[in-house]
């Protein structure tokens, strides 16, 4: 008999470690799935990145080819432009020239009048000549009589032409004087028009290397397109590779994550009758390494439970404040807390019993209460101090009183029937932190209700 207790008490802690072992081996295949998580949620983001990059990469494209067409056109533009302007400016050219000659030959001709008032001037003398002869013609003739009266009327006929050509002459010298004067205002205009004119010329080359320049900025700027052309094209041909890369490597991870799930559901099945043989083997009466903390759970709870029946009978604790369940959230809180009716009192008289409790045996890592819920009324000090802001990652750890937690073990622990229940489970610490250890459960009834569990967690 002895014997088969002692293969039934090493088989309890068989049962025992390999369940400890599965929780762990179960919580790091957890961890491993919660970084694929989360690097399949960084993969999606880097998809839609990617898929953005895309989009907008053929938008690039097509801007660059809109823009290489319109380099395009606007080199057909300034090449037709420029053929234009060419001609537009040999026309002015050859219309400057025309303007330079005309200045020329109006020159030779104020030369001409010029010479033309000289003759005048030689008639006009010639005039006064003819007129002196004709007066002393006129004074003989007096003199001879009547012998040489055929000769005076010639002398006086003479005297009225040499009279008319001289009125004439100054009719001529005149006008050929306003003629002159107009003549040498004409050509001053047009001597500064041809000089504008020459100015204009030599501005026509200047024009012509400025639509040379541009015709080859704009050459320039085709070409340089249908680089950046060429260059978003394999842009493009790269994201869509690296695309495709990302698709294979999001399914193979959704492969893998799947398959570490359905690992892990395993494990969480061996778990689970690990749990059910060593709950079995401790409830046989055999004893095992489990079995002191067994009963150290027992006796705690009982001191729990009576206490706060003490309480419900001297109407310091009320029923309605026991259950209460409707969860007030506290502000600032992360993760995050609430108060319920049973709060105060739980952390006035209960908690110091749970670090009392706890101070007993070195192996006890905490002793709590918790809730039909999971929520944590109280716990002890050192997992019940004030949460600080913006640090989940502490308080996770250190403000555990308040929170709500419900896990397979505890939510199995809570829903059958039992004096109670020794569980090896992962204590969670959140962001994919844990500690696997022991746990007792020993349920709590009030007035034939049951309100919840207590919990002795141990490491052995």
């Amino acid at each position: 008999m002895a014997r088969t207790e002692e293969h039934l008490a090493f088989l309890g802690d068989l049962c025992g470690d390999f369940a400890l072992q599965c929780s762990d081996v179960a919580g790091y295949v957890n961890q491993v799935n919660q970084r694929i998580a989360a690097d399949n949620q960084r993969l999606q983001r880097l998809q839609e990145s990617v898929r953005d990059l895309t989009s907008l990469q053929n938008e690039a494209n097509g801007a660059a080819a809109e823009i290489r067409f319109v380099a395009e056109r606007a080199t057909t533009l300034i090449t037709d432009s420029h053929k234009a302007v060419l001609n537009a400016l040999g026309d002015i050219g050859r219309l400057i020239d025309d303007v330079v000659r005309m200045g020329e030959q109006l020159e030779g001709f104020v030369g001409a009048i010029e010479r033309v008032g000289s003759i005048s001037g030689d008639l006009d003398g010639i005039a006064r000549h003819t007129g002196m002869l004709a007066i002393n013609a006129s004074i003989e003739a007096a003199r001879a009589g009547d012998a040489a009266s055929g000769f005076a009327a010639v002398a006086a006929e003479v005297k009225r032409l040499a009279a008319n050509a001289r009125a004439a002459t100054a009719s001529v010298t005149q006008s050929v004087a306003h003629l002159e004067d107009g003549a040498r205002a004409v050509i001053d205009e047009v001597r500064a028009g041809a000089e504008q004119g020459r100015t204009a010329r030599s501005r026509t080359g200047e024009i012509t290397g400025a639509l040379e320049s541009i015709a080859a900025l704009v050459t320039q700027f085709d070409q340089r397109t249908a680089a950046i052309e060429q260059c978003g094209a394999d842009i493009t041909r790269h994201v869509e590779t690296l695309g495709d890369g990302l698709d294979g490597f999001a399914d193979t991870a959704i492969e893998n994550a799947a398959g570490l799930a359905q690992v892990r559901e395993r494990l969480d099945g061996l778990e689970t009758a690990s749990n059910r043989m060593l709950d079995r083997v401790a409830h046989s009466g055999v004893q095992t390494r489990d079995t002191r903390f067994v009963a150290v759970a027992r006796d705690q709870a009982a001191s729990i439970h009576t206490t706060i029946e003490a309480a419900l009978r001297s109407g310091r604790l009320s029923q309605s404040s026991l259950f209460d369940t409707e969860y007030r959230r506290l502000p600032d809180t992360d993760p995050v807390q609430y108060m319920t009716g049973f709060v105060p009192f739980a952390d006035g008289v209960i908690r110091p019993m749970l670090d009392r409790f706890t101070a007993e045996d070195a192996a006890i890592v905490g002793c709590c209460l918790i809730d039909r819920n999971g929520h944590l009324p109280t716990h002890i000090s050192a997992r019940s101090q004030a949460p600080r802001p913006n640090d989940r990652q502490w308080n996770l750890e250190h403000a555990r009183n308040r929170q709500i937690f419900m896990d397979r073990q505890t939510r199995e622990a809570m829903d059958r029937d039992g004096d109670y229940f020794l569980f090896t489970y992962r204590q969670d610490f959140g962001d994919g932190r844990y500690r696997a250890l022991r746990s007792v459960f020993v349920p709590l009834l009030f007035g034939g209700r049951k309100w919840g569990l207590y919990e002795v967690g141990y490491l052995i």
